[in-house]
């Protein structure tokens, strides 16, 4: 495979890792299997684990319009737990499912958030208000959870998305973007940001070793933001800058 094949398959293994609970070095072996091969069996996975006992959870989402919002996300909290929470979101109506989800903690949200496939979801996330989304996405930054926060912003507004760009630190970025399930929104996000935030990352990427990373959000950029990002790397040290481009060397990609 190239160097950017290699790359996606290696961000793949990671969130099938994440959906198996199991350790990414269990799963190497993975990594020689094309991506989209591999997103598609993380996919199949997925759908596995979420229509397991539908007809229950079809029953416990069709009981919960008789329990008024309040009494529903306290027992949502207490009772029910983030793992079937996460399960019955997707069953439940978008109204309903956004009026209980802005009366949750951003805590238990966050929880909520690791268990769900926001696929399933994505109207009641993208109806949740931009602030609590930024607070959920704080919480996740705390918990290094790049996984969860990448697989998250397809299906976020743009307001949502621009409050948490201000929550997540530069380093962290560069991590998210790398297991981002829709490449096709990077650019976008990537454009949200002021010019300060592309020479924080460039010195991540040196700081924290995310060569790796930092490449690959650049072959998914669209012009005016490439060139942001290599402006911002051409004024980073020689030896900085040698660096990254042993990476590029490495992986086959343009060097710097």
């Amino acid at each position: 495979m190239s160097g950017l094949a290699e790359l996606a398959a290696r961000a793949e293994v990671l969130k099938l890792s994440r959906l198996l609970k199991t350790p990414p070095e269990r799963l190497d072996f993975l990594e020689r299997v094309h991506p989209d091969d591999l997103r598609r069996f993380r996919e199949q996975a997925t759908d596995l684990l979420f229509d397991g006992n539908l007809g229950v959870l079809r029953r416990m989402a069709a009981a919960s319009r008789l329990l008024p919002g309040p009494v529903l996300a306290r027992i949502a909290e207490r009772v029910f737990g983030p793992a079937l929470c996460a399960r019955v979101a997707g069953l439940v109506d978008v109204p309903r499912g956004v009026e209980v989800a802005r009366r949750l903690h951003p805590g238990f949200l966050a929880d909520v958030a690791a268990e769900l496939d926001p696929r399933r979801a994505s109207e009641i996330i993208s109806g949740i208000p931009a602030p609590t989304v930024a607070e959920v996405a704080g919480e996740l930054v705390g918990r290094e959870d790049w996984i969860t926060l990448g697989r998250f912003v397809g299906h976020l507004p743009e307001p949502a998305v621009a409050a948490s760009l201000a929550r997540i630190p530069d380093a962290a970025l560069l991590r998210i973007a790398f297991v981002i399930d829709d490449k096709d929104r990077i650019d976008h996000v990537i454009a949200l940001l002021p010019d300060e935030r592309f020479a924080g990352l460039a010195r991540a990427a040196a700081e924290h070793d995310l060569w790796p990373e930092a490449l690959d959000l650049l072959t998914h950029l669209g012009e005016p933001a490439r060139n942001r990002l290599t402006g911002a790397v051409a004024t980073l040290d020689p030896d900085l800058r040698a660096q990254a481009t042993a990476h590029a060397r490495t992986l086959g990609l343009p060097l710097l």
